[in-house]
């Protein structure tokens, strides 16, 4: 590392005051901080100072997505694959052409490394798109504000591809990445003070403007006129609110928790998303309080609907363990909720927030049937809640301390 050292030492008087290229300071900065120590650190008694700066605490979360990134890159292979061999024509794109064609693989679901090869030929692109295009954008404001480039959107570029379907165009990617990051950070100022999540921004637009690509119900279909009669590849949550659960065995259970399903890419394992929870949980980056909140939310919610079933509606009739590994609940409770910028910052707060996370998404899965996922709305609607429930418990703890103190 000393060369890459001594070469950037060289050329920082170039980007500093004075220089010749000092509106590009921004990305000399993030170049600098992303492989060294921050240039401006705190000395003396009189800081606060503390391990765990912004850098560390965005690498933890792209750390804790790695379980998920890799079931991400597996799961989309063996969906394609298990597609083809149940009958259905490849899809007609570049991936499956290379796939099947130059590299010579066969349909197999039992082949692990074929799988993980044929899902990286989806996710590769879909997240080196996100990451060029918000990148772009990220340095562009960042130059005109004359900000730092942070490592928020380390995390945003890594999010966004493993909320979206492998099959989304590319043009889809990079359209629903400008509007999350202008829309749901920029104008707001920029990293930490965003009310909306960029990447579930980003993600709803893509879902209100091009529902077809974006809905994750037909995730496996092949561009035959055969194959709309052979493999359908409809999600369980969507199979669930037309039909109920009902013809669901165990085995289906487990596939869902395992993650063995159509879905999103990052969305469909329940076990990889408990095992980020448990490195956010224990690093302390991400809360318990607010995982908790939407856990008994949703338990509620579900349960109190079950009380009440309906002749026409079966999503009235699916339990609270159904409601976890169906559809992105655990990718949002883990990574989307306690998001620390748009979610509660205070204690109690952050079990109210999720707790309304919870409420939600039942009631959007349940009453709204012909939209069985929930989690993104929900989400995006307890981020514009959060700043008044933390206002309320501020100003409570304003007034328990004049009274301590007789003021």
């Amino acid at each position: 590392m000393k060369p890459l050292r001594d070469l950037l030492d060289k050329i920082e008087p170039l980007f500093t005051k004075g220089g010749k290229l000092e509106r590009f300071y921004a990305l000399f900065e993030a170049i600098d901080t992303m492989h060294f120590s921050p240039l401006d650190r705190a000395k003396g008694t009189t800081h606060v100072r503390d391990g765990l700066d912004l850098k560390r605490l965005m690498i933890t979360v792209v750390v804790a997505l790695v379980p998920c990134i890799i079931f991400a890159l597996y799961n989309t292979g063996y969906q394609a694959a298990a597609a083809v061999s149940a009958g259905a024509a490849p899809l007609d794109n570049w991936q499956d052409a290379l796939f099947y064609g130059t590299l010579g693989y066969t349909a197999d679901p039992t082949d692990v490394l074929g799988c993980f090869i044929h899902g990286t030929l989806f996710f590769a692109p879909i997240y080196l798109t996100g990451l060029a295009v918000g990148g772009m954008i990220e340095g562009a404001f960042a130059i005109i504000r004359k900000h730092e480039i942070t490592e928020g959107f380390l995390v945003t570029s890594m999010l966004f591809p493993l909320i979206l379907p492998p099959t989304i165009p590319l043009w889809q990617v990079a359209l629903g990445i400008s509007f999350g990051v202008i829309i749901g950070k920029e104008v707001f100022g920029g990293v930490g003070m965003n009310v909306l999540n960029p990447a579930l921004t980003g993600r709803a637009f893509l879902f209100f403007a091009y529902p077809a690509q974006i809905s994750g119900d037909q995730v496996w279909i092949g561009a035959s006129n055969l194959v709309a009669d052979g493999y359908s590849g409809a999600t369980m949550l969507a199979t669930a609110a037309e039909s109920g659960i009902a013809k669901f065995t165990d085995v289906h259970f487990m596939d869902a928790l395992i993650g063995l399903v159509p879905g999103s890419m990052g969305e469909t394992s329940v076990l990889a998303c408990l095992g980020g929870a448990c490195i956010l949980i224990f690093t302390q980056v991400g809360s318990w309080r607010t995982m908790l909140g939407v856990t008994v939310g949703t338990l509620a919610t579900a349960s109190l609907l079950n009380m009440f079933p309906s002749d026409t509606n079966p999503m009235f009739a699916v339990p609270f363990m159904w409601h976890i590994v169906l559809g992105g609940w655990a990718f949002g409770t883990v990574f989307m909720a306690t998001d620390p910028v748009s979610s509660s910052f205070t204690e109690k707060g952050k079990l109210i927030y999720g707790f309304g996370i919870g409420v939600m998404v039942v009631m959007v899965r349940v009453v709204n049937p012909a939209y069985p996922e929930g989690m993104m709305l929900s989400i995006l609607f307890m981020n514009m809640f959060a700043p008044l429930i933390d206002h309320f418990f501020v100003q409570a703890n304003v007034k328990r301390r004049k009274a301590r103190y007789g003021l």
